[in-house]
């Protein structure tokens, strides 16, 4: 049976930057390389910037659809955000990728204004899953408040002015009270998170209705779990000893004891999140960025369009 998909690999598709040139620093991707991540500079111009310049005519392409729109309907009609979905697991690097996204996009010269949000915003208080016996399901579908996010994006894309949301801790593990996440109408809003891509119920839209493109960053899960349990020990070390952290007991378990404790986490909840709820959604990505076991793109699959 014929793909839908187009399959690049690692050459093919850096020959497709073309002239679009590196507006990164070494230092600035320091800034936003994720833990445990090594992405270096070169992956960042063989991947990246193709990446970048395909949604940058992608975003470009739309004013023709306007155009088209508008003199169907003999009144001008006013441009939306570009919505950028990013999924994939825990410990994948999707919030790398959406952070270079970022980067990357604000400096063309078409879209200045991109903002970033995760679906970690959208989380129900510790409070509450805990009243409803979810805390062991945190990341799972139904831990999330997916009807106060589906019209946080379909406002945004309706053209609403601001709009402020929560605001996620991971340091705290929950979210913060009072605390607040403006969007103002943004050219290119990327809304990133394990679960974007899953499909709504029945005669309902989902939040991945109202996205213009929709990147999942894959790999085996063999290779994912080993990340994770690695990310794991590394936090150990560094973020959990702040004792404004949720998890400030675990710094103090020896390294065997924490790799147990993360082998345990990851084979209760994230591996059957992953192959239950996260997985099964690659196949409606508009593009998917596949992984390595030493976390390098190696290939990339494009959706026939």
């Amino acid at each position: 049976m014929p793909s839908p998909y187009v399959e690049l690999n690692r050459a093919q598709w850096r020959a497709l930057r073309a002239s679009t040139p590196l507006t990164l620093t070494p230092d600035e991707l320091d800034e936003l390389r994720g833990v445990r991540d090594p992405i270096d500079i070169t992956e960042v111009e063989e991947v990246y910037l193709p990446l970048s310049r395909l949604l940058n005519l992608f975003f470009v392409g739309r004013g023709g659809t306007r155009d088209t729109v508008s003199g169907f309907l003999g009144e001008p009609v006013q441009p939306t955000p570009f919505v950028i979905g990013v999924a994939g697991s825990v410990a994948v690097g999707k919030s790398t990728t959406s952070r270079l996204l970022r980067t990357l996009l604000a400096r063309w010269p078409e879209h200045p204004r991109v903002e970033l949000v995760t679906t970690d915003n959208f989380l129900y208080p510790n409070a509450v899953l805990a009243e409803r016996g979810l805390m062991e399901r945190k990341g799972f579908p139904e831990s999330y408040d997916r009807r106060a996010l589906v019209r946080f994006v379909q406002s945004v894309k309706s053209g609403a002015s601001r709009m402020d949301i929560p605001i996620y801790s991971h340091l705290e593990y929950d979210i913060v009270p009072d605390a607040r996440q403006t969007v103002e109408r943004p050219d290119i809003l990327i809304v990133e998170g394990l679960n974007v891509l899953q499909a709504p119920p029945a005669g309902t839209l989902g939040v991945s209705d109202y996205f213009d493109f929709a990147i999942y960053v894959d790999a085996k899960v063999e290779d994912i779990r080993r990340w994770y349990i690695d990310r794991l020990l590394a936090l150990r070390r560094t973020a959990f000893t702040d004792p404004r952290s949720y998890f400030r007991e675990y710094a103090k378990l020896s390294e065997q004891q924490a790799e147990d404790f993360a082998v345990g986490v990851w084979g209760a909840i994230n591996e059957p999140n992953l192959v239950e709820n996260i997985l099964p959604t690659r196949a409606r990505a508009t593009l998917v960025l596949h992984k390595d076991r030493d976390h390098s793109i190696n290939r990339v699959r494009l959706r026939r369009i």
